[in-house]
């Protein structure tokens, strides 16, 4: 096994698992240019896994692959997997977001649960001799479009699972540059790690005790459900708007 730390697998990077190889055999992503590669794996999981929200951010990659979802931490969990899977190096930059990012799809009843400060992640890839952000992938088109649809003249916002200020051009397409959707929402900088394993040890999500019983077993299944609705254009109403951070 490889003994770059960039390149090696861990217990939640576990790309030698048998559906992930298969997946790998199935598309044929070995057999691409290290570009094609990233540019390929990078859309898969954007789009083909879907946003939602799993049991655990320490989900292990063949267990999102199972769900077939999955947010920030989870998403960049299998991206990470698979990108190592066909020698591609990573590693995943930690931060915490607000949780006012959340507004809209966290229902209003159970919002003040949340904590305020939200553990996040995005990818780094190296490509060439260059270190490129991978954030974009988070939400999948048709929730992105659902909130294109919701907010027609709007272009900064900090809700929905959205963090940005280009609502109607994000930077979400590999272009070979950096690809960023929850940006905006960002409050606090923890730099780099090799994997997501080392990472949420360090920083591990701030809900637990009956908070987590809930989260686990009721909210986030709410929470999928109002996202399952948003990609049918049925975005949840926010009392109030959206938290504005552009000038009224």
């Amino acid at each position: 096994m490889p003994t770059d730390p960039l390149l090696s697998p861990t217990k939640m990077l576990d790309f030698p698992a048998a559906e992930l190889q298969a997946l790998i055999d199935a598309k044929g992503w070995r057999s691409l240019l290290p570009d094609q590669k990233v540019a390929a794996i990078y859309s898969y999981v954007k789009d083909d896994i879907r946003f939602g929200y799993n049991a655990a951010d320490t989900l292990p990659a063949s267990a999102v692959l199972a769900d077939g979802y999955g947010q920030c931490n989870t998403k960049g969990t299998l991206l990470m997997a698979l990108l190592r899977a066909v020698d591609i190096p990573c590693r995943l930059h930690g931060f915490t977001i607000d949780k006012g990012l959340q507004r809209g799809i966290v229902p209003e009843a159970v919002y003040w649960l949340a904590p305020q400060n939200i553990v996040h992640s995005w990818v780094e890839v190296s490509l060439g001799d260059r270190w490129i952000n991978l954030e974009g992938f988070i939400l999948d088109q048709p929730v992105l479009t659902a909130l294109q649809a919701a907010f027609p003249k709007r272009d900064r916002l900090c809700a929905y699972g959205a963090g940005t200020d280009t609502l109607h051009a994000p930077d979400v397409a590999w272009r070979g540059a950096d690809t960023y959707i929850q940006k905006t929402g960002i409050n606090q900088d923890f730099g780099t790690f090799d994997d997501p394993d080392s990472f949420l040890a360090a920083h591990p999500q701030q809900i637990s005790g009956l908070s987590g019983v809930l989260y686990r077993g009721v909210i986030r299944h709410w929470m999928n459900h109002r996202v399952a609705n948003m990609r049918k254009g049925r975005v949840p109403v926010i009392p109030g708007g959206p938290k504005r951070l552009d000038p009224a």
